[in-house]
């Protein structure tokens, strides 16, 4: 009979909304993962999306990490402080008004339990889930069309929060990744996405922006990683740039449902690309 803690990695599921989450591309994703994982690197760790559905699976430590440190802390304090986080989200409610003074707070001066709790509040009753933040780093997304949202998801949190125990959870970029990784690792990428056109921006998830030189830069860490005999897998945009600096991996197109747009008629199935060092 399955333990709890097995139970809980198999069935947790993210707690927060991504834009480009991988959720909906995991099935075409799974026969391109390894059959086995020792140490599991993910460096643009998002929803978590892919860690959560590949926790069963790994054998040794996972190491999670992402620039954005508000995501961080409170990935942080839903595996450490879990009933805090669902005592502070217990206090809100999904209403416009309360919406932007939570919104308009600074998270530097709630504790760590009432920080995360604001990030999930804002992340499931704002507009589509986005997360965006000015170039004062002040999240500006605003209020969301939904019906009757779930602001605490306690079950659901409790089984990530099971997910996440032993995780080193951690804010740092992407740059030194072949520092961190060794032989015989698995590191998952999910940087921002090249934009498909020049006028397409949709790279603001920080103050400072993921531009070419960011892509061209991944890029040669992913060249390190492989070089010391870690694998990698990468998830991109299908374009030019991307196919150009990958050239010497193996790439595959999947379709993604894009579902991000003002506009109903642009959205639709994109195609991507996963790029990996391995068979």
């Amino acid at each position: 009979m399955p333990t709890a803690r097995t139970t809980a990695k198999a069935s947790a599921r993210p707690f927060i909304k991504w834009a480009g989450g991988k959720g909906r591309l995991l099935a075409q994703y799974a026969p391109l993962f390894p059959d086995e994982i020792r140490d599991y690197h993910e460096p643009f760790l998002g929803s978590g999306a892919v860690f959560f559905h590949l926790r069963q699976r790994i054998g040794g430590r996972a190491f999670l990490s992402d620039r954005i440190g508000e995501l961080v802390r409170s990935f942080g304090a839903v595996r450490d402080d879990l009933e805090g986080v669902i005592r502070h989200l217990g206090r809100h409610v999904y209403e416009r008004g309360h919406y932007y003074r939570v919104r308009s707070q600074n998270p530097a001066r709630l504790s760590v339990a009432g920080l995360a709790a604001r990030f999930i509040y804002l992340n499931r009753t704002g507009f589509n889930g986005l997360y965006r933040v000015n170039r004062s780093g002040r999240f500006n997304v605003p209020f969301g069309r939904h019906t009757n949202p779930t602001i605490c998801d306690a079950e659901g949190l409790r089984l990530a929060s099971h997910a996440l125990a032993g995780a080193e959870i951690e804010q740092r970029g992407y740059q030194k990744l072949s520092g961190w990784a060794e032989a015989g690792d698995f590191v998952y990428l999910d940087p921002p996405y090249h934009p498909l056109t020049k006028t397409a921006n949709f790279t603001s998830y920080t103050a400072d922006r993921f531009g070419e030189a960011d892509q061209r830069t991944l890029a040669q860490a992913c060249r390190e990683l492989d070089a010391i005999g870690a694998r990698f897998m990468l998830s991109n945009s299908d374009t030019p740039l991307i196919r150009d600096l990958y050239k010497d991996f193996d790439i595959r197109q999947v379709f993604a449902a894009r579902a991000i747009n003002s506009q109903s008629s642009k959205r639709g199935k994109i195609p991507e690309v996963v790029v990996r060092n391995y068979a």
